[in-house]
Protein backbone atom coordinates (compact mmCIF):
# COMPACT_ATOMS: atom_id res chain seq x y z
CA UNK A 1 0.00 0.00 0.00
CA UNK A 2 1.42 3.16 -0.88
CA UNK A 3 2.43 6.21 1.82
CA UNK A 4 -0.27 8.51 0.59
CA UNK A 5 -2.78 5.93 0.87
CA UNK A 6 -1.91 4.56 4.11
CA UNK A 7 -1.97 7.90 4.94
CA UNK A 8 -5.42 9.07 3.44
CA UNK A 9 -7.29 5.87 5.72
CA UNK A 10 -5.26 8.04 8.95
CA UNK A 11 -6.85 11.06 8.18
CA UNK A 12 -10.42 9.70 7.64
CA UNK A 13 -9.98 7.88 10.88
CA UNK A 14 -8.86 10.68 12.58
CA UNK A 15 -11.60 13.07 11.98
CA UNK A 16 -14.70 10.04 11.59
CA UNK A 17 -13.49 9.84 15.19
CA UNK A 18 -14.37 13.58 16.17
CA UNK A 19 -17.63 13.94 13.07
CA UNK A 20 -19.56 11.33 15.37
CA UNK A 21 -20.15 13.58 18.04
CA UNK A 22 -18.60 16.93 17.75
CA UNK A 23 -21.77 19.04 15.66
CA UNK A 24 -24.49 17.14 17.23
CA UNK A 25 -23.55 16.40 20.95
CA UNK A 26 -25.06 19.74 21.85
CA UNK A 27 -28.75 18.08 20.87
CA UNK A 28 -28.12 15.00 23.65
CA UNK A 29 -27.03 16.91 26.30
CA UNK A 30 -30.07 19.72 26.26
CA UNK A 31 -33.07 16.63 26.91
CA UNK A 32 -29.88 15.09 28.98
CA UNK A 33 -30.19 17.87 31.47
CA UNK A 34 -27.31 19.19 30.40
CA UNK A 35 -28.03 21.73 28.62
CA UNK A 36 -26.66 24.97 30.20
CA UNK A 37 -22.96 23.05 30.03
CA UNK A 38 -22.85 23.03 26.49
CA UNK A 39 -20.07 25.87 26.44
CA UNK A 40 -18.28 23.73 29.04
CA UNK A 41 -18.02 20.59 27.06
CA UNK A 42 -17.19 22.49 24.11
CA UNK A 43 -13.99 24.57 25.81
CA UNK A 44 -12.74 21.26 27.84
CA UNK A 45 -11.48 20.59 24.20
CA UNK A 46 -9.10 24.00 24.85
CA UNK A 47 -8.93 24.00 27.82
CA UNK A 48 -6.63 20.35 27.79
CA UNK A 49 -5.63 21.66 24.03
CA UNK A 50 -3.71 24.41 26.40
CA UNK A 51 -1.12 21.67 27.79
CA UNK A 52 -1.62 18.37 25.89
CA UNK A 53 -0.88 18.95 22.67
CA UNK A 54 2.02 20.74 23.54
CA UNK A 55 3.37 18.00 25.69
CA UNK A 56 2.18 15.59 23.36
CA UNK A 57 4.76 17.26 20.74
CA UNK A 58 7.90 17.62 23.12
CA UNK A 59 7.72 14.04 23.59
CA UNK A 60 7.22 13.11 19.71
CA UNK A 61 10.25 15.22 19.37
CA UNK A 62 12.52 14.08 21.82
CA UNK A 63 11.68 10.60 22.80
CA UNK A 64 8.74 8.56 21.41
CA UNK A 65 7.80 8.25 17.60
CA UNK A 66 4.77 9.84 16.57
CA UNK A 67 2.96 7.46 15.17
CA UNK A 68 3.39 5.36 18.25
CA UNK A 69 2.18 8.13 20.10
CA UNK A 70 -0.49 8.74 18.02
CA UNK A 71 -1.97 5.37 18.69
CA UNK A 72 -1.64 4.98 22.14
CA UNK A 73 -3.48 8.07 22.82
CA UNK A 74 -6.24 7.47 20.43
CA UNK A 75 -6.52 4.09 22.21
CA UNK A 76 -6.56 5.78 25.39
CA UNK A 77 -9.16 8.36 24.09
CA UNK A 78 -11.43 5.78 22.58
CA UNK A 79 -11.51 3.85 26.07
CA UNK A 80 -13.00 6.75 27.96
CA UNK A 81 -15.34 8.05 24.93
CA UNK A 82 -16.96 4.18 25.18
CA UNK A 83 -17.13 4.78 28.99
CA UNK A 84 -18.91 7.92 28.50
CA UNK A 85 -21.60 6.82 26.00
CA UNK A 86 -22.15 3.74 27.29
CA UNK A 87 -22.73 5.34 30.99
CA UNK A 88 -24.94 8.02 29.01
CA UNK A 89 -27.07 4.94 27.74
CA UNK A 90 -27.20 3.29 30.94
CA UNK A 91 -28.14 6.38 32.83
CA UNK A 92 -30.85 7.29 30.83
CA UNK A 93 -32.55 11.18 32.04
CA UNK A 94 -30.70 10.81 35.29
CA UNK A 95 -27.47 11.40 34.05
CA UNK A 96 -25.14 12.56 36.88
CA UNK A 97 -23.07 15.63 35.22
CA UNK A 98 -19.61 15.23 37.30
CA UNK A 99 -19.13 11.95 35.91
CA UNK A 100 -20.10 12.40 32.37
CA UNK A 101 -18.31 15.22 32.33
CA UNK A 102 -15.09 13.91 33.84
CA UNK A 103 -15.22 10.61 31.79
CA UNK A 104 -15.77 13.24 28.77
CA UNK A 105 -12.76 15.47 29.57
CA UNK A 106 -10.89 12.18 30.34
CA UNK A 107 -11.29 11.19 26.25
CA UNK A 108 -10.99 14.60 24.89
CA UNK A 109 -7.58 15.14 26.73
CA UNK A 110 -5.81 12.06 25.31
CA UNK A 111 -7.91 12.83 21.68
CA UNK A 112 -6.67 16.89 21.07
CA UNK A 113 -2.99 16.11 21.16
CA UNK A 114 -4.07 13.73 18.03
CA UNK A 115 -5.02 16.67 15.24
CA UNK A 116 -1.13 18.21 15.73
CA UNK A 117 0.49 14.37 15.80
CA UNK A 118 -1.12 13.19 12.62
CA UNK A 119 -0.32 16.57 11.36
CA UNK A 120 3.71 15.46 12.40
CA UNK A 121 3.11 12.38 11.37
CA UNK A 122 2.02 12.88 8.05
CA UNK A 123 4.56 15.47 7.10
CA UNK A 124 7.24 13.04 8.68
CA UNK A 125 6.10 10.35 6.51
CA UNK A 126 5.90 12.40 3.00
CA UNK A 127 9.25 14.19 3.57
CA UNK A 128 10.85 10.69 4.44
CA UNK A 129 9.35 9.83 0.82
CA UNK A 130 10.29 12.27 -0.94
CA UNK A 131 7.40 14.41 -1.22
CA UNK A 132 6.45 18.32 -0.92
CA UNK A 133 4.04 18.54 2.00
CA UNK A 134 2.75 21.69 0.63
CA UNK A 135 1.59 20.15 -2.34
CA UNK A 136 1.22 16.41 -1.21
CA UNK A 137 -0.50 17.40 2.33
CA UNK A 138 -3.92 19.15 1.22
CA UNK A 139 -5.25 16.00 -1.15
CA UNK A 140 -4.42 13.40 1.58
CA UNK A 141 -5.76 16.02 4.39
CA UNK A 142 -9.04 16.75 2.21
CA UNK A 143 -9.81 12.55 3.34
CA UNK A 144 -10.38 13.76 6.73
CA UNK A 145 -12.67 15.63 6.36
CA UNK A 146 -14.61 12.82 4.23
CA UNK A 147 -14.64 11.19 7.21
CA UNK A 148 -15.87 14.09 9.83
CA UNK A 149 -18.66 13.83 6.98
CA UNK A 150 -19.31 10.22 7.19
CA UNK A 151 -20.12 10.11 10.06
CA UNK A 152 -22.07 13.14 10.83
CA UNK A 153 -24.61 11.49 8.07
CA UNK A 154 -23.97 8.13 9.70
CA UNK A 155 -25.22 9.47 13.25
CA UNK A 156 -28.00 11.62 11.98
CA UNK A 157 -29.45 9.13 9.86
CA UNK A 158 -29.89 5.96 12.56
CA UNK A 159 -31.25 8.40 15.10
CA UNK A 160 -27.99 8.99 17.37
CA UNK A 161 -28.61 12.67 17.16
CA UNK A 162 -30.02 13.08 20.68
CA UNK A 163 -29.04 9.71 21.92
CA UNK A 164 -25.22 8.69 23.54
CA UNK A 165 -24.95 6.34 21.01
CA UNK A 166 -23.08 9.02 19.25
CA UNK A 167 -20.09 8.77 21.60
CA UNK A 168 -19.81 4.67 21.33
CA UNK A 169 -19.78 5.55 17.55
CA UNK A 170 -16.87 7.95 17.81
CA UNK A 171 -15.23 5.44 20.47
CA UNK A 172 -15.12 1.93 18.05
CA UNK A 173 -13.61 4.56 14.78
CA UNK A 174 -10.82 6.05 17.63
CA UNK A 175 -9.90 1.73 18.75
CA UNK A 176 -9.46 0.81 15.10
CA UNK A 177 -7.74 3.98 14.73
CA UNK A 178 -4.99 3.59 17.39
CA UNK A 179 -4.62 -0.26 16.59
CA UNK A 180 -3.59 0.66 12.49
CA UNK A 181 -1.62 4.05 13.54
CA UNK A 182 1.04 0.85 15.18
CA UNK A 183 1.49 -0.18 11.47
CA UNK A 184 2.48 3.15 10.11
CA UNK A 185 6.01 4.32 8.90
CA UNK A 186 8.24 4.71 11.83
CA UNK A 187 8.65 8.78 12.75
CA UNK A 188 12.39 9.18 14.40
CA UNK A 189 12.72 11.32 17.66
CA UNK A 190 15.23 14.18 17.35
CA UNK A 191 18.43 12.99 18.01
CA UNK A 192 22.07 14.33 20.12
CA UNK A 193 19.97 15.40 22.77
CA UNK A 194 23.36 15.23 24.80
CA UNK A 195 24.46 18.92 26.51
CA UNK A 196 21.34 20.32 26.17
CA UNK A 197 19.58 22.58 28.51
CA UNK A 198 16.73 21.25 31.07
CA UNK A 199 14.40 23.89 28.98
CA UNK A 200 15.50 22.69 25.66
CA UNK A 201 15.85 18.54 27.11
CA UNK A 202 11.42 19.23 27.39
CA UNK A 203 10.97 20.78 24.07
CA UNK A 204 10.46 24.30 25.96
CA UNK A 205 12.96 25.93 23.41
CA UNK A 206 9.42 26.04 20.93
CA UNK A 207 8.22 29.18 23.00
CA UNK A 208 11.61 30.89 21.36
CA UNK A 209 9.49 31.23 18.19
CA UNK A 210 7.92 34.36 20.09
CA UNK A 211 10.71 36.08 20.03
CA UNK A 212 10.22 36.82 16.07
CA UNK A 213 7.79 39.39 15.64
CA UNK A 214 6.59 37.71 12.82
CA UNK A 215 5.57 34.25 14.64
CA UNK A 216 4.69 35.93 18.05
CA UNK A 217 1.92 37.86 16.03
CA UNK A 218 0.95 34.99 14.00
CA UNK A 219 0.46 33.07 16.85
CA UNK A 220 -1.56 35.30 19.09
CA UNK A 221 -3.83 36.24 16.02
CA UNK A 222 -4.54 32.07 15.82
CA UNK A 223 -5.51 32.55 19.44
CA UNK A 224 -8.36 35.43 18.72
CA UNK A 225 -8.78 33.67 15.27
CA UNK A 226 -9.39 30.33 17.53
CA UNK A 227 -12.24 32.06 19.46
CA UNK A 228 -14.78 31.28 16.70
CA UNK A 229 -13.71 27.84 15.62
CA UNK A 230 -15.94 25.54 18.37
CA UNK A 231 -18.61 28.09 18.54
CA UNK A 232 -20.97 26.82 15.11
CA UNK A 233 -20.14 23.32 16.18
CA UNK A 234 -21.23 24.11 20.18
CA UNK A 235 -24.60 25.78 18.90
CA UNK A 236 -25.60 25.78 15.38
CA UNK A 237 -27.25 22.40 15.67
CA UNK A 238 -29.44 23.47 18.90
CA UNK A 239 -29.98 26.91 16.78
CA UNK A 240 -31.44 25.82 14.01
CA UNK A 241 -33.35 22.95 15.77
CA UNK A 242 -35.29 25.81 17.40
CA UNK A 243 -37.06 26.46 14.38
CA UNK A 244 -39.49 23.15 15.46
CA UNK A 245 -41.22 25.16 17.42
CA UNK A 246 -42.34 27.19 14.86
CA UNK A 247 -45.26 25.42 12.68
CA UNK A 248 -44.45 26.65 9.09
CA UNK A 249 -40.28 25.41 9.79
CA UNK A 250 -41.17 22.01 12.30
CA UNK A 251 -41.39 19.88 8.99
CA UNK A 252 -38.27 21.19 6.64
CA UNK A 253 -35.20 18.85 5.78
CA UNK A 254 -32.81 21.61 7.92
CA UNK A 255 -35.25 21.02 11.22
CA UNK A 256 -35.44 17.24 10.84
CA UNK A 257 -31.60 16.76 10.03
CA UNK A 258 -29.69 19.34 10.98
CA UNK A 259 -26.77 17.37 11.26
CA UNK A 260 -26.97 16.63 7.19
CA UNK A 261 -27.80 20.40 6.69
CA UNK A 262 -24.53 21.39 8.95
CA UNK A 263 -22.44 19.26 7.29
CA UNK A 264 -22.33 21.25 4.00
CA UNK A 265 -19.88 22.81 6.21
CA UNK A 266 -17.51 19.99 6.05
CA UNK A 267 -18.49 19.63 2.32
CA UNK A 268 -17.18 22.80 0.96
CA UNK A 269 -13.95 21.98 3.80
CA UNK A 270 -13.19 19.24 1.40
CA UNK A 271 -13.08 20.98 -1.13
CA UNK A 272 -11.97 24.11 -0.45
CA UNK A 273 -8.42 22.27 1.37
CA UNK A 274 -7.62 21.77 -2.70
CA UNK A 275 -7.60 25.44 -3.07
CA UNK A 276 -4.59 26.16 -0.07
CA UNK A 277 -1.63 24.99 -2.68
CA UNK A 278 -2.76 27.38 -4.99
CA UNK A 279 -3.93 30.43 -2.73
CA UNK A 280 -0.53 30.18 -0.52
CA UNK A 281 2.11 30.20 -2.83
CA UNK A 282 0.14 32.91 -5.14
CA UNK A 283 -1.28 35.37 -2.46
CA UNK A 284 1.00 34.04 0.46
CA UNK A 285 0.11 33.59 4.57
CA UNK A 286 -1.73 36.79 5.55
CA UNK A 287 -3.76 37.02 2.28
CA UNK A 288 -5.06 33.58 2.96
CA UNK A 289 -5.72 34.24 6.77
CA UNK A 290 -7.64 37.44 6.04
CA UNK A 291 -9.74 35.73 3.38
CA UNK A 292 -10.73 32.94 6.47
CA UNK A 293 -11.13 35.86 8.70
CA UNK A 294 -13.62 37.57 6.48
CA UNK A 295 -15.10 34.30 6.06
CA UNK A 296 -15.68 33.83 9.31
CA UNK A 297 -17.88 36.99 9.52
CA UNK A 298 -19.64 36.11 6.80
CA UNK A 299 -20.60 32.37 8.38
CA UNK A 300 -22.37 33.66 11.35
CA UNK A 301 -23.72 37.12 9.69
CA UNK A 302 -25.51 34.27 7.28
CA UNK A 303 -26.61 32.26 10.54
CA UNK A 304 -27.87 35.64 11.84
CA UNK A 305 -30.46 36.65 8.45
CA UNK A 306 -31.29 32.62 7.76
CA UNK A 307 -33.81 30.30 8.35
CA UNK A 308 -34.84 26.58 7.61
CA UNK A 309 -37.57 27.83 4.73
CA UNK A 310 -37.56 30.73 2.43
CA UNK A 311 -34.26 31.65 4.08
CA UNK A 312 -32.38 28.61 4.18
CA UNK A 313 -30.36 29.44 1.32
CA UNK A 314 -29.13 31.88 3.61
CA UNK A 315 -27.78 29.01 5.90
CA UNK A 316 -26.52 26.90 2.72
CA UNK A 317 -24.18 30.00 2.26
CA UNK A 318 -22.82 30.00 5.86
CA UNK A 319 -22.34 26.57 5.14
CA UNK A 320 -20.58 26.89 2.11
CA UNK A 321 -18.37 30.08 3.26
CA UNK A 322 -17.21 27.83 6.30
CA UNK A 323 -15.00 25.88 4.40
CA UNK A 324 -13.01 28.64 3.54
CA UNK A 325 -13.35 29.90 6.96
CA UNK A 326 -11.49 27.06 8.62
CA UNK A 327 -9.25 25.30 6.07
CA UNK A 328 -7.72 28.41 4.81
CA UNK A 329 -7.01 29.09 8.73
CA UNK A 330 -6.23 25.39 9.97
CA UNK A 331 -4.33 23.54 7.17
CA UNK A 332 -2.62 27.10 6.10
CA UNK A 333 -1.70 28.12 9.14
CA UNK A 334 -0.59 24.73 10.11
CA UNK A 335 2.17 24.64 6.81
CA UNK A 336 3.17 28.23 7.34
CA UNK A 337 4.35 26.91 11.08
CA UNK A 338 5.29 23.85 9.51
CA UNK A 339 7.91 25.80 7.06
CA UNK A 340 9.01 28.79 9.19
CA UNK A 341 10.18 26.56 11.70
CA UNK A 342 13.86 24.92 12.63
CA UNK A 343 13.02 20.51 11.77
CA UNK A 344 13.83 19.92 15.64
CA UNK A 345 10.59 21.99 16.45
CA UNK A 346 8.70 21.24 14.56
CA UNK A 347 5.82 18.79 16.68
CA UNK A 348 6.03 20.96 19.27
CA UNK A 349 5.52 24.00 17.05
CA UNK A 350 2.29 22.04 15.99
CA UNK A 351 1.63 21.64 19.34
CA UNK A 352 1.97 25.55 19.75
CA UNK A 353 -0.48 26.16 17.32
CA UNK A 354 -2.75 23.80 18.52
CA UNK A 355 -2.32 25.49 22.01
CA UNK A 356 -2.67 29.17 20.68
CA UNK A 357 -5.75 28.23 18.40
CA UNK A 358 -7.78 24.99 19.81
CA UNK A 359 -6.43 25.88 23.61
CA UNK A 360 -6.40 28.79 24.52
CA UNK A 361 -8.81 30.50 22.07
CA UNK A 362 -11.26 28.06 21.60
CA UNK A 363 -11.69 27.94 25.81
CA UNK A 364 -12.60 31.64 25.56
CA UNK A 365 -14.67 31.38 22.37
CA UNK A 366 -16.47 28.50 23.90
CA UNK A 367 -17.22 30.29 27.32
CA UNK A 368 -17.45 33.08 25.77
CA UNK A 369 -19.77 32.25 23.29
CA UNK A 370 -22.05 30.05 26.05
CA UNK A 371 -22.74 33.44 28.03
CA UNK A 372 -23.75 35.66 25.01
CA UNK A 373 -26.27 32.74 24.19
CA UNK A 374 -27.26 32.68 27.81
CA UNK A 375 -27.87 36.00 27.53
CA UNK A 376 -30.27 35.50 24.79
CA UNK A 377 -31.86 31.95 24.73
CA UNK A 378 -32.80 29.39 27.35
CA UNK A 379 -33.76 25.52 26.70
CA UNK A 380 -37.68 25.59 26.99
CA UNK A 381 -40.19 22.69 26.83
CA UNK A 382 -42.51 22.91 23.75
CA UNK A 383 -45.36 20.77 22.20
CA UNK A 384 -44.30 19.72 18.75
CA UNK A 385 -47.21 17.85 17.26
CA UNK A 386 -48.45 16.36 20.09
CA UNK A 387 -44.94 15.92 21.73
CA UNK A 388 -42.88 17.54 24.38
CA UNK A 389 -39.48 18.38 23.01
CA UNK A 390 -36.34 20.57 24.74
CA UNK A 391 -35.60 23.27 22.54
CA UNK A 392 -33.00 26.07 22.66
CA UNK A 393 -35.49 29.27 22.05
CA UNK A 394 -34.60 33.45 22.21
CA UNK A 395 -33.29 35.86 19.92
CA UNK A 396 -31.07 34.10 18.27
CA UNK A 397 -29.94 36.82 15.48
CA UNK A 398 -28.55 38.92 18.06
CA UNK A 399 -26.15 36.33 19.26
CA UNK A 400 -25.07 35.29 15.78
CA UNK A 401 -24.78 39.23 14.60
CA UNK A 402 -22.40 40.01 17.74
CA UNK A 403 -20.08 36.56 16.71
CA UNK A 404 -19.98 38.32 13.16
CA UNK A 405 -19.01 41.70 14.72
CA UNK A 406 -16.07 39.82 16.78
CA UNK A 407 -14.88 38.32 13.73
CA UNK A 408 -14.50 41.89 11.78
CA UNK A 409 -12.95 43.11 14.60
CA UNK A 410 -10.30 40.82 14.32
CA UNK A 411 -9.88 40.69 10.70
CA UNK A 412 -9.41 44.55 10.66
CA UNK A 413 -6.53 44.44 13.13
CA UNK A 414 -5.33 41.42 11.69
CA UNK A 415 -4.50 43.41 8.71
CA UNK A 416 -2.81 46.37 9.97
CA UNK A 417 -0.41 44.72 12.62
CA UNK A 418 0.86 41.49 10.80
CA UNK A 419 3.19 42.01 7.98
CA UNK A 420 4.49 39.45 5.88
CA UNK A 421 6.47 39.90 2.55
CA UNK A 422 4.97 37.37 0.12
CA UNK A 423 7.82 35.59 -2.03
CA UNK A 424 5.89 34.13 -5.27
CA UNK A 425 8.28 32.55 -6.34
CA UNK A 426 9.17 30.26 -2.95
Amino acid sequence: MSLKIRLIVMNFLQFAVWGAYLTSMSRYLGPAGMGAHIGIFYSVQGIVSIFMPAIMGIIADRWVPAQKLLGASHLLAAAFMLATGLYGLQAGTDVSFSLFFTLYTLSVAFYMPTLALSNSVAYSILEKGGMDTVKAFPPIRVFGTVGFICTMWLVDVIGFQTTAMQFVVSAVIGLVLGTYAFTLPNCPVSTGTKNKTLVEALGLDAFKLFKQRKMALFFIFSMFLGVSLQITNGFANPFIASFEALPQYATTFGVQHANILISLSQISEALCILLIPFFLKRYGIKNVMLIAMSAWVLRFGFFGLGNPGNGVWLLIFSMLVYGVAFDFFNVSGSLFVDKETPHNLRASAQGMFMLMTNGVGATIGTLGAQYVVNQFTSWQDVLVEGQSKSLMLGDWQSVWFIFAGYALLVTILFAILFRYKHNRAA
